[in-house]
Protein backbone atom coordinates (compact mmCIF):
# COMPACT_ATOMS: atom_id res chain seq x y z
CA UNK A 1 0.00 0.00 0.00
CA UNK A 2 1.85 3.08 -1.25
CA UNK A 3 -0.41 5.79 0.18
CA UNK A 4 1.65 6.59 3.28
CA UNK A 5 4.83 6.68 1.21
CA UNK A 6 3.11 9.20 -1.04
CA UNK A 7 2.42 11.36 2.01
CA UNK A 8 6.10 11.28 2.94
CA UNK A 9 7.07 12.12 -0.63
CA UNK A 10 4.75 15.13 -0.37
CA UNK A 11 6.46 16.18 2.83
CA UNK A 12 9.85 16.12 1.10
CA UNK A 13 8.48 18.25 -1.75
CA UNK A 14 7.20 20.68 0.87
CA UNK A 15 10.64 20.83 2.51
CA UNK A 16 12.31 21.55 -0.83
CA UNK A 17 9.82 24.20 -1.98
CA UNK A 18 7.17 25.87 0.19
CA UNK A 19 9.07 25.53 3.46
CA UNK A 20 12.07 27.37 2.08
CA UNK A 21 9.90 30.01 0.42
CA UNK A 22 8.21 30.71 3.80
CA UNK A 23 11.09 29.79 6.09
CA UNK A 24 11.07 33.10 7.90
CA UNK A 25 7.35 32.77 8.52
CA UNK A 26 7.76 29.24 9.93
CA UNK A 27 10.49 30.45 12.29
CA UNK A 28 8.24 33.31 13.41
CA UNK A 29 5.32 30.96 14.01
CA UNK A 30 7.25 28.70 16.37
CA UNK A 31 6.84 31.45 18.95
CA UNK A 32 3.02 31.27 18.81
CA UNK A 33 0.00 31.76 16.58
CA UNK A 34 -2.25 34.79 16.15
CA UNK A 35 -4.63 33.91 13.31
CA UNK A 36 -7.29 36.57 12.61
CA UNK A 37 -9.70 34.04 11.09
CA UNK A 38 -11.32 30.81 12.22
CA UNK A 39 -12.77 28.52 9.54
CA UNK A 40 -15.26 25.77 10.37
CA UNK A 41 -15.45 23.39 7.44
CA UNK A 42 -16.23 19.82 6.51
CA UNK A 43 -13.57 17.14 6.87
CA UNK A 44 -14.30 16.01 3.30
CA UNK A 45 -11.00 15.30 1.52
CA UNK A 46 -12.06 17.41 -1.49
CA UNK A 47 -12.57 20.63 0.44
CA UNK A 48 -9.38 21.80 2.13
CA UNK A 49 -9.75 25.43 3.30
CA UNK A 50 -6.00 25.99 2.91
CA UNK A 51 -6.35 25.12 -0.78
CA UNK A 52 -9.67 26.86 -1.46
CA UNK A 53 -8.58 30.13 0.20
CA UNK A 54 -4.87 29.85 -0.70
CA UNK A 55 -3.96 30.30 2.96
CA UNK A 56 -0.49 31.04 4.21
CA UNK A 57 0.88 29.44 7.41
CA UNK A 58 -0.69 30.94 10.53
CA UNK A 59 -3.45 32.76 8.66
CA UNK A 60 -6.42 30.70 9.85
CA UNK A 61 -7.38 28.49 12.77
CA UNK A 62 -9.25 25.64 11.08
CA UNK A 63 -11.82 23.30 12.64
CA UNK A 64 -13.08 20.43 10.47
CA UNK A 65 -15.86 17.96 11.15
CA UNK A 66 -18.54 16.00 9.29
CA UNK A 67 -20.82 18.49 7.48
CA UNK A 68 -19.25 21.59 9.09
CA UNK A 69 -21.75 21.49 11.97
CA UNK A 70 -21.69 23.84 14.95
CA UNK A 71 -23.73 22.26 17.78
CA UNK A 72 -25.93 24.51 19.94
CA UNK A 73 -24.11 26.07 22.89
CA UNK A 74 -26.06 23.88 25.34
CA UNK A 75 -25.74 20.70 23.26
CA UNK A 76 -25.13 17.14 24.42
CA UNK A 77 -22.10 16.51 26.65
CA UNK A 78 -20.50 14.20 24.08
CA UNK A 79 -20.21 16.98 21.51
CA UNK A 80 -17.79 19.20 23.42
CA UNK A 81 -14.86 18.87 20.99
CA UNK A 82 -16.24 21.41 18.54
CA UNK A 83 -17.34 23.80 21.28
CA UNK A 84 -13.92 23.64 22.96
CA UNK A 85 -12.17 24.49 19.68
CA UNK A 86 -14.52 27.44 19.15
CA UNK A 87 -13.88 28.62 22.71
CA UNK A 88 -10.13 28.43 22.19
CA UNK A 89 -10.28 30.21 18.84
CA UNK A 90 -12.42 33.07 20.13
CA UNK A 91 -11.33 33.55 23.74
CA UNK A 92 -7.80 32.13 23.50
CA UNK A 93 -6.62 33.28 20.09
CA UNK A 94 -8.92 36.27 19.68
CA UNK A 95 -9.98 35.55 16.09
CA UNK A 96 -11.88 38.43 14.49
CA UNK A 97 -13.79 36.42 11.89
CA UNK A 98 -15.49 33.02 11.94
CA UNK A 99 -16.26 31.48 8.55
CA UNK A 100 -18.58 28.47 8.25
CA UNK A 101 -17.90 26.81 4.90
CA UNK A 102 -20.21 24.16 3.49
CA UNK A 103 -19.67 22.46 0.15
CA UNK A 104 -21.33 20.64 -2.70
CA UNK A 105 -21.87 16.86 -2.74
CA UNK A 106 -21.46 16.70 1.05
CA UNK A 107 -21.78 13.13 2.34
CA UNK A 108 -22.94 14.24 5.78
CA UNK A 109 -25.75 16.24 4.24
CA UNK A 110 -26.69 13.28 2.04
CA UNK A 111 -26.80 11.06 5.14
CA UNK A 112 -29.14 13.51 6.85
CA UNK A 113 -31.49 13.52 3.87
CA UNK A 114 -31.57 9.70 3.84
CA UNK A 115 -32.56 9.62 7.51
CA UNK A 116 -31.08 7.78 10.50
CA UNK A 117 -29.06 4.59 10.76
CA UNK A 118 -26.31 5.75 8.42
CA UNK A 119 -23.50 4.70 10.75
CA UNK A 120 -22.71 1.50 12.62
CA UNK A 121 -25.49 -0.75 13.84
CA UNK A 122 -26.50 -0.07 17.42
CA UNK A 123 -25.05 3.11 18.87
CA UNK A 124 -23.46 5.28 16.19
CA UNK A 125 -21.55 8.49 16.85
CA UNK A 126 -22.17 9.41 13.22
CA UNK A 127 -25.95 9.12 13.62
CA UNK A 128 -25.82 11.21 16.82
CA UNK A 129 -23.84 13.88 15.00
CA UNK A 130 -25.99 13.96 11.86
CA UNK A 131 -29.10 14.24 14.06
CA UNK A 132 -27.99 17.82 14.76
CA UNK A 133 -29.23 18.56 11.23
CA UNK A 134 -32.76 17.32 11.90
CA UNK A 135 -34.24 20.79 12.31
CA UNK A 136 -32.74 22.36 9.16
CA UNK A 137 -33.51 19.11 7.31
CA UNK A 138 -37.19 19.43 8.19
CA UNK A 139 -37.27 23.01 6.94
CA UNK A 140 -35.74 22.01 3.61
CA UNK A 141 -37.87 18.89 3.15
CA UNK A 142 -41.06 20.85 3.89
CA UNK A 143 -40.19 23.73 1.53
CA UNK A 144 -41.66 22.85 -1.88
CA UNK A 145 -39.82 25.78 -3.48
CA UNK A 146 -36.48 24.00 -2.92
CA UNK A 147 -36.08 21.50 -5.76
CA UNK A 148 -32.47 20.54 -5.08
CA UNK A 149 -32.75 19.26 -1.51
CA UNK A 150 -29.04 18.35 -1.31
CA UNK A 151 -27.81 21.87 -2.07
CA UNK A 152 -30.71 23.34 -0.13
CA UNK A 153 -29.68 21.50 3.03
CA UNK A 154 -26.01 22.31 2.45
CA UNK A 155 -27.00 25.99 2.49
CA UNK A 156 -29.39 25.63 5.41
CA UNK A 157 -26.80 23.78 7.50
CA UNK A 158 -24.43 26.74 7.14
CA UNK A 159 -27.20 29.14 8.16
CA UNK A 160 -28.04 26.97 11.18
CA UNK A 161 -24.41 26.80 12.28
CA UNK A 162 -24.22 30.59 12.23
CA UNK A 163 -27.40 30.78 14.31
CA UNK A 164 -25.84 28.32 16.75
CA UNK A 165 -22.62 30.34 16.94
CA UNK A 166 -24.65 33.35 18.03
CA UNK A 167 -25.91 31.24 20.92
CA UNK A 168 -22.38 31.20 22.40
CA UNK A 169 -22.47 34.09 24.94
CA UNK A 170 -18.90 35.19 24.35
CA UNK A 171 -19.48 35.29 20.58
CA UNK A 172 -22.73 37.24 20.94
CA UNK A 173 -20.98 39.76 23.18
CA UNK A 174 -18.07 40.21 20.79
CA UNK A 175 -20.32 40.49 17.76
CA UNK A 176 -22.46 43.15 19.47
CA UNK A 177 -19.28 45.08 20.29
CA UNK A 178 -18.02 44.85 16.70
CA UNK A 179 -15.05 42.69 17.70
CA UNK A 180 -15.97 39.63 15.63
CA UNK A 181 -17.85 38.95 12.40
CA UNK A 182 -19.56 35.75 11.28
CA UNK A 183 -19.62 34.62 7.65
CA UNK A 184 -21.17 31.76 5.69
CA UNK A 185 -19.77 30.25 2.49
CA UNK A 186 -20.45 27.30 0.20
CA UNK A 187 -17.89 25.80 -2.19
CA UNK A 188 -19.17 24.13 -5.35
CA UNK A 189 -16.57 21.45 -6.01
CA UNK A 190 -17.07 20.82 -9.73
CA UNK A 191 -17.19 24.53 -10.61
CA UNK A 192 -14.51 25.62 -8.15
CA UNK A 193 -16.92 28.44 -7.26
CA UNK A 194 -17.31 29.99 -3.83
CA UNK A 195 -20.72 31.34 -2.79
CA UNK A 196 -20.95 33.78 0.10
CA UNK A 197 -24.00 34.14 2.35
CA UNK A 198 -25.76 37.50 2.21
CA UNK A 199 -27.37 37.53 5.64
CA UNK A 200 -29.80 40.30 4.77
CA UNK A 201 -31.45 38.29 1.99
CA UNK A 202 -30.41 34.82 3.23
CA UNK A 203 -29.10 33.99 -0.27
CA UNK A 204 -25.73 32.57 -1.25
CA UNK A 205 -24.14 34.66 -3.99
CA UNK A 206 -21.07 33.86 -6.13
CA UNK A 207 -18.00 35.83 -5.12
Amino acid sequence: MPEFRELLDGYHRFRRTDYYRHRGRWEELQGGQHPPIMIISCCDSRVDPATVFDLSPGQAFVLRNVANIVPPYDGEAGLAGVRSAIEFGVTGLGVRHIVVMGHGSCGGIAASLKGGDQGLEGHSYLDDWIALLDEPRSRVIDDDSIEDKQTGLEYEAVRQSIVNLRGFPYIAEREAAGKIKLHGCHFAIGKGQLYVLDEESGAFRPD
